[in-house]
């Protein structure tokens, strides 16, 4: 099986900051339950399983440092349900993240006002006073459950919860191969220890990794999502905008852009994507390589188009962040296809990760403890 490649891109920085890091860990011989993914899903699964079963050891196999990949460089967008909609048996995801964080004592800074749907067709909300400039006239046109919540807050909540339950967090240790066997073995990449071996394993890279996890490319997209940040526009400009509220917003039509103000009073706006051959392509790829460059420029007359509060606006973050889509939106949430049931894949969340991961993570601790089935939706096409 081919190694995976190491996340070396250059993908920038956000506006929020990761506050924790984990103390150095050994890489251990053996390990009950090996999580491969310092994201939202392998942390929360991690936290999750010490919490359930304190007598089982687990280790986190993070390529770089935690929230290196789609976690930490999401926009912090939290929407209900799934890419698809609703799915058999889900529940209320998030219901479910707010009582994950509650447990684990993590302060998010979650708030759920609602999300609006926006158009350039259709009737506008009585409501909102969103009326901008994009390829047409854009307007809210419906309110759907969701809201944010600050992604830096998250991961660090989630490592520390996992850390402090005696989960073992391995950074700048990624996972080149397993070998299966009755007990699978786990080959880290530049490890002088060389090898692990695992009860049970779960695979949450995403977008990275796709050779490793079993996630082939045939129906799948990964890319690169790109964002901007605003300098603080103050209330009144705000209001101007229809953005006072708080709540996130995303467009039902293309063009596609989506964005969400953030606690300092700035904005934060998305749209476009990097495309790369497969899940090596995405480490390589440059926020500053032409193509990139030229999405930035594209995204950012955008903004300053839309409404005349923005028109001389300072952009003061671009970043972006992988995304897995497949033909169906929904999830990949099975047994990985070369185990006997040793191992679960998680991923391609096509843009709700922010709540799908960390509440799916938890599910996938407890299908890997055996008191819970995987859900048919998930399954490999």
């Amino acid at each position: 099986m081919n190694a995976p490649a190491k996340i070396e891109a250059d993908w920038g920085d956000p506006p929020w900051k990761i506050d924790f890091a984990p103390p150095s860990a050994l890489i251990p011989s053996d390990v009950d339950f090996a999580v491969i993914g310092g994201g939202f899903t392998g942390l929360s699964a991690a936290a999750w399983l010490r919490r359930s079963d304190p007598a089982k050891s687990v280790a986190v196999f993070e390529a770089k440092r935690i929230g290196a990949g789609a976690s930490g460089r999401t926009g912090g967008m939290a929407l209900a349900e799934s890419a698809a909609g609703d799915l058999a048996g889900l529940g209320d995801v998030l219901a479910g993240l707010k009582k994950i964080f509650e447990e684990f004592g993590i302060e998010s800074e979650i708030s759920l006002p609602g999300a609006l749907e926006i158009a350039r067709t259709g009737k506008p909300l009585v409501n909102s006073r969103i009326d901008w400039r994009d390829s047409g006239h854009l307007h809210a046109v419906a309110e759907a459950p969701g809201g944010t919540l600050d992604p830096g807050k998250v991961v660090a909540g989630l490592a520390r919860a996992a850390h402090e339950r005696g989960a073992l967090i391995c950074e700048n240790a990624p996972i080149a191969k397993v070998e299966w066997r009755d007990r699978p073995l786990l080959h880290v990449d530049g490890s002088d220890h060389g090898t692990v071996r695992a009860g049970k394993i779960l695979f949450a890279t995403n977008a990275l990794s796709l050779e490793l996890s079993g996630i082939q490319p045939n129906g799948m997209g990964a890319r690169v999502t790109l964002a901007v940040a605003t300098e603080p526009l103050g209330q009144q400009a705000l209001g101007a905008l229809g953005l006072d509220e708080d709540k996130p917003f995303y467009t039902a039509d293309l063009p596609y852009l989506w964005g969400r103000t953030f606690t300092d009073g700035s904005t934060i706006w998305g749209g476009g994507l990097v495309s790369a051959a497969g899940s090596s392509g995405l480490s390589s790829v440059s926020i500053h390589s032409p193509e990139a460059a030229a999405l930035f420029a594209s995204l950012e007359n955008r903004v300053r188009g839309l409404h005349p509060v923005l028109k001389n606006v300072r952009f003061t973050h671009e970043w972006g962040g992988p995304i897995l889509f497949r033909q169906s939106w929904t999830p990949v949430f099975d047994w990985h296809l070369e185990s006997k049931r040793q191992a679960i894949v998680l991923g391609a969340f096509a843009g709700h990760g922010v709540v799908l991961s960390s509440y799916l993570g938890c599910w996938a601790a407890e299908a890997l403890l055996d008191r819970r089935a995987l859900p048919a939706w998930g399954k490999f096409e």
